[in-house]
């Protein structure tokens, strides 16, 4: 049965389709039998009203209705099949020998020709489950939307994910087989849109008229979408099947899309500026799609500058069913492909233009100005980054040869003075703009958060440098000498920075530890180096860290024997070169080449598609130039830059880190060892000014590199003074019943609760943004500049407003997905305690740190560095922040026991910091401790808890008759998937309330059974 308050708005929502849009409406069709996504008696209808014989419609009806309902293959499989039927037709013989035709099953340039129809409660049968959409939209009695209610109250998410597991095997696969458009809404957030397979992540929310607030945002965007011409365009033009995934345009990709059409009638060139990360290599494949659908003669050229893009090219037009492509492999074939007549698309590296194997190249421009080649078609060319490629040289042989052709330039940087003009004059006026503000207030991409690194640099001693350099330059003269000292000036800080790097390096093993989505292992990094011989060193140095094996060097670098064959000196030394060339082989000497690609091309691969898919393996990539342009990595997080850059190339590189991932991925980290930001205003300024000329205001363009510490400390204040100001008014003492009584009036009452459920959804959105500031700020307060009692004070009005929040919710009886909140609260812990000198941690091959600081402490100790191991307070918080972390790891498990194990580490760190612990007996009792920590256990825990479930229910309840009852109790109310489905929890919580008559210790015991997945 429909909840109410849904059924009100279904009933809006039906008549906007009919009175507004014009669609017919066929019915609820909650009860009627064999419910298809195929209904045939409304497309025979259809067809025969178009003028196809009987025959020809019978035969259509019989492909489509078979396809339809086959249930062999995977559903992108089947949908894609599904798709190039509605889109290129049946194709069908009326009579056996006779010729094939055509049967359109929708009229694509007639969109008003076609039959929209809606119907509600669509049951569709199944063996085993049945599922009831809202609402089926239908064109020509063909199933091609879905649209899932809730009320206003309910978040959205239950709708998309309602709408993902319906495309399920076991619940309506088959009925998604037709399906393009898969929506979902509600009145306060209005409608998100996606298609099959869509991951929740990526469904999306339209964007247009924002200036329009005069009805439902839901049904603003119903209208937008589902309007008929628009919904035939939008499937016609935008539909994309790109490798294994099917993908529908972002608001800014269509209305990109809809502003180049028009430029491409006129046979205008311009530029295309949509920011890194927003997808612009589907809005080249849709422009040409549409190019070559609908320009006669038309072809088109495609410039990249990176092989990435070339591939990824090919592949999409291949899949939307452009086969009749070809990439060059040289300039010659280049040539010979524009002055045939076919293929219609070519793909080609820019750099081809140049590939003449003339040495005279200003020569071979003058002589294709003078006689031009005689290229075949109506030409287009896209040119992928085009501030990039606009001048020079070969910019002039791409214009000598394609005199006539329509530029198109894609960019997703901002033009800058330096090359603003000049690309303007190849390319023309902007055709469409969406700049990377726009883009996170979109949420198409994350923002970015920066954050400087200082290491200075001093010279130990320059009396033993003197000593060194007058005792190897004996016997030269006054010109040798002075020659060395100049290149010695160069080779100083190349020696120099070698400690540098070391800090660098321990820095970064540091911040996997602590840091957001590096601790979790759902996020990696990339590190920037100035040169591939740092490249290089710092994959040496990380060797001998615990990223051994989780890190790679990725540089334009392949070991060529002839690379040293002129280095060797004769001494027991080796040059830049062969440490670099030592370093590849050594690194590549297991490596078997794949298909046709050299030994480093199949490392490289591998590598970056472990990066791209498992993080937690391959967590850091060192690069130089390599992967900084065109390499999307949506678990990149971090990107770490120790190489000087500005502009174009800066901007690129830390957009790498600002792709959408998972819920725990706020922003995109940018940490700076090169002042490249000194003044982040002076950054911001980079990328505004230039533009402000061309008509743009700052506050459009404007990049926010945030401070980290600044703006974390900012949000999490703010978030709190918003949590305070919701709860102003509760009466006091403000306990728990003044908070029910104003939050949820008389809790008896159903017209109390709706009246009051504004305030308590408005507590609830403060309450979690109060977590996600306070768990971003856990390892920073102190470096913020907050004091003791400063940082206390957030900790409690933490607790006090979750327990706050849990007794409005109990009371009010709102059930919350504890989905949304899983990751905040995997991290509400105390601040991990950081040495203030960056230290290395030596990997210990298979047996943990922790594990072998408890098996043998003085092995441990001897394990590490020679630079640490002979510093007592170093040493100690080693293995401070790895009791830390082992805590921090297993707190959820059994949160009483750790906090209490917390508790005597912050007592035993006090001791040894007032000194008044020797350092002997601090070892001991940290030994002791870092046993009890991996034991998981007290020592006097009764032996009837033997699982490690009911000893945590043990800690929390105290009591072992108690801890056994409830183990009971849950093992028989569990049912299988409880911890996804509301109801199912409802019986396992009823279950512990029964034993231990307490709400609040239930739910804590709710929350400790809900952790041990292996007993429960």
């Amino acid at each position: 049965m429909i909840n109410p308050i849904e059924r009100i708005t279904q009933n809006r929502i039906i008549q906007l389709f009919t009175t507004q849009l014009g669609y017919e409406y066929y019915g609820n069709w909650e009860d009627r039998p064999n419910n298809s996504n195929v209904e045939t008696d409304y497309l025979r209808r259809f067809l025969q009203k178009q003028g196809y014989t009987d025959i020809l419609v019978e035969k259509a009806i019989s492909e489509m209705f078979q396809l339809a309902n086959s249930s062999a293959g995977d559903l992108y499989d089947l949908n894609k099949k599904m798709y190039n039927l509605l889109r290129y037709g049946v194709k069908a013989r009326p009579e056996l020998g006779e010729q094939f035709e055509t049967i359109f099953l929708i009229d694509w340039k007639n969109w008003d020709q076609n039959e929209f129809g809606i119907a509600e409660e669509v049951t569709l049968n199944n063996k085993q489950h049945n599922r009831r959409p809202d609402i089926v939209l239908y064109i020509n009695g063909i199933a091609i939307g879905i649209l899932e209610l809730k009320r206003g109250t309910v978040d959205v998410a239950e709708s998309i994910r309602q709408n993902i597991s319906n495309q399920q095997e076991s619940f309506s696969k088959r009925f998604f087989s037709t399906i393009q458009l898969i929506l979902a809404g509600n009145n306060t957030q209005g409608v998100r849109y996606g298609t099959i397979k869509t991951e929740e992540k990526y469904y999306l929310s339209w964007k247009e008229d924002e200036h329009d607030n005069e009805d439902y945002k839901l049904d603003k965007y119903l209208k937008k979408l589902c309007e008929k011409s628009r919904l035939i365009d939008l499937l016609y033009n935008g539909v994309i099947f790109d490798a294994g995934v099917k993908k529908l345009p972002r608001p800014h990709q269509y209305f990109g899309l809809k502003e180049a059409q028009d430029f491409v009638k006129r046979r205008e060139g311009g530029i295309i500026w949509h920011t890194q990360g927003s997808g612009k290599s589907l809005m080249m494949v849709m422009l040409g799609k549409w190019i070559l659908e609908n320009i006669p003669n038309s072809r088109i050229v495609i410039l990249t500058d990176r092989t990435e893009l070339d591939d990824q090219i090919e592949r999409v037009f291949n899949d939307v069913g452009e086969t009749d492509i070809a990439k060059t492999k040289s300039g010659k074939e280049l040539m010979h492909y524009l002055q045939s007549s076919k293929p219609r698309l070519i793909c080609s590296l820019i750099h081809k233009f140049g590939n003449t194997g003339d040495a005279d190249f200003d020569t071979f421009i003058k002589e294709l100005k003078n006689n031009p080649i005689q290229t075949q078609g109506e030409i287009f060319v896209f040119v992928d980054e085009c501030h990039r490629t606009q001048s020079g040289k070969l910019n002039e042989a791409m214009k000598a040869i394609l005199h006539t052709a329509v530029f198109i330039g894609f960019t997703g940087t901002p033009l800058l003075k330096a090359d603003k003009k000049t690309t303007m004059d190849v390319f023309g006026r902007y055709i469409h703009t969406y700049k990377f503000n726009e883009a996170v207030h979109d949420g198409v991409v994350k923002d970015l958060m920066y954050e400087g690194r200082s290491i200075e640099q001093n010279l130990t001693s320059q009396i033993k440098v003197d000593q060194w350099f007058d005792a190897k330059t004996k016997g030269l003269n006054d010109f040798q000498r002075n020659e060395l000292k100049k290149k010695w000036g160069t080779m100083q800080n190349v020696l120099s920075s070698k400690g540098r790097m070391e800090k660098i390096v321990a820095d970064i093993v540091v911040d996997f530890s602590t840091k957001p989505r590096l601790s979790t292992q759902m996020g990696n990094a990339i590190l920037v180096a100035g040169s591939i011989y740092e490249a290089v060193k710092y994959y040496s140095f990380f060797l001998q860290t615990e990223l051994k094996g989780k890190c790679a060097v990725v540089t334009s670098y392949n070991p060529i024997t002839s690379d040293i064959s002129l280095e060797d000196t004769g001494a027991a030394t080796e040059t830049d070169k062969e440490f670099i060339y030592k370093t590849y082989t050594k690194l590549l000497q297991d490596i078997s080449p794949k298909g046709n690609k050299s030994k480093t091309e199949t490392y490289e691969s591998d590598v970056k598609e472990l990066f791209r898919k498992q993080p937690a393996r391959m967590k850091l990539l060192i690069v130089v130039s390599k992967l900084l342009t065109g390499f999307d990595a949506p678990p990149c997080s971090y990107i770490y830059i120790d190489k000087k850059m500005q502009d174009h190339t800066l901007f690129q590189a830390i957009c790498r880190v600002n792709r959408l991932d998972g819920e725990d991925k706020d922003y995109g980290y940018i940490v700076d060892y090169m002042e490249l930001f000194g003044n982040v205003t002076d950054a911001i300024d980079v990328y505004t000014s230039e533009l402000a000329s061309e008509g743009f205001t700052e506050e459009e363009v404007s990049i926010q590199l945030k401070d980290r510490l600044k703006v974390a400390a900012d949000r999490l204040e703010v978030a709190l003074e918003t949590v305070e100001a919701l709860c102003e008014n509760v009466s006091l003492p403000k306990a728990d019943l003044n908070f029910i009584q104003y939050f949820c009036g008389n809790t008896e009452n159903e017209e109390d609760l709706k009246a009051n459920e504004y305030k308590r959804m408005a507590l609830y959105k403060a309450i979690v943004e109060y977590i996600r500031a306070y768990v971003n700020m856990t390892t920073d307060f102190e470096l913020a500049g907050y004091k003791e009692k400063e940082i206390k004070h957030f900790k409690d009005g933490l607790d006090f407003y979750l327990n706050v929040r849990e007794v409005i919710r109990i009371a009010s009886n709102e059930i919350i997905d504890m989905k949304v909140y899983e990751a905040d609260m995997r991290f509400l812990l105390d601040t991990y305690i950081r040495a203030e000198e960056s230290v290395l941690i030596s990997p210990f091959e298979d047996i943990s740190l922790l594990d072998l600081l408890e098996t043998d402490m003085d092995k441990a100790i001897d394990s590490l560095p020679k630079s640490v191991k002979g510093n007592k307070e170093a040493v100690a918080e080693i293995i401070e922040n790895n009791v830390r972390s082992k805590i921090v790891e297993d707190h959820l498990l059994d949160p009483k026991y750790f906090e209490e194990m917390s508790v005597l580490l912050n007592e035993l760190i006090e001791a040894r910091k007032r000194a008044a612990i020797i350092y002997h007996e601090y070892l001991v009792k940290m030994a002791d401790l870092i046993r009890m920590v991996n034991k998981g256990k007290k020592d006097d825990v009764p032996k009837s808890l033997n699982t490690k479930g009911k000893v945590a229910l043990y800690h929390t309840l105290e009591d072992e008759e108690l801890a056994l009852a409830c183990d009971r109790e849950v093992q028989y109310a569990k049912q299988e998937g409880f911890r996804g489905n509301v109801m199912k929890q409802r019986k396992v919580k009823n279950a512990i309330k029964r034993i231990v008559e307490d709400e609040t210790l239930a739910e804590q015991v709710y929350q400790v059974i809900d952790q041990h997945r292996d007993d429960y």
